[in-house]
C-alpha cells in the first residue's frame, strides 16, 4: 500500500504562484510514476502533469504547459507542483496520484493506483 498527503493549497491572486507538494509514504518503492489531477466542480477529473520517478521524464495537459512544472526530490517520495501564471480556471481539487503498474494512458484516473485526499487550489480574478 502506498500513501499520499498534499499540502501546499491555499488562495491565491490570478498571476501568482503556488507549489503543492505530495508525500508518499508506505511501499514507495512499488511507484513507477506519479500525477498531479485537479477536479473542479461539476467537471471532470484532469491530469495536468506527469512524471516517471526513474528519469524524470514528465508529460504535461496543453491547458499548463509553459505554467506548471512537476518535480521530484532525490528519494523519489515527495513530487511537487510548481504552478506560475495562475488563472481562476486553474481553481479544482488537486489530487495527485501513484502508478505502479505502468503501461495505461498517462492522462486517465484509472491508470492509477493510489490517490491523496487532495488540497484546494482558489484563484481569485
Amino acid at each position: 500500500q502506498v500513501q499520499l498527503v498534499e499540502s501546499g493549497g491555499e488562495l491565491v491572486q490570478a498571476g501568482g504562484s503556488l507549489r503543492l507538494s505530495c508525500a508518499a509514504s508506505g511501499r514507495t518503492s512499488s511507484m513507477r510514476a506519479m500525477g498531479w489531477f485537479r477536479q473542479a466542480p461539476g467537471k471532470e477529473r484532469e491530469c495536468v502533469a506527469r512524471i516517471f520517478l526513474s528519469g524524470g521524464i514528465t508529460a504535461y495537459a496543453e491547458s499548463v504547459k509553459g505554467r506548471f512544472t512537476i518535480s521530484r526530490d532525490s528519494t523519489k517520495s515527495t513530487v511537487y507542483l510548481q504552478m506560475n501564471s495562475l488563472k481562476p480556471e486553474d481553481t479544482a481539487v488537486y489530487y495527485c496520484a501513484a502508478d505502479v503498474r505502468v503501461g495505461g494512458t498517462w492522462y486517465q484516473p484509472q491508470s492509477y493506483d493510489y490517490w491523496g485526499q487532495g488540497t484546494q487550489v482558489t484563484v481569485s480574478s
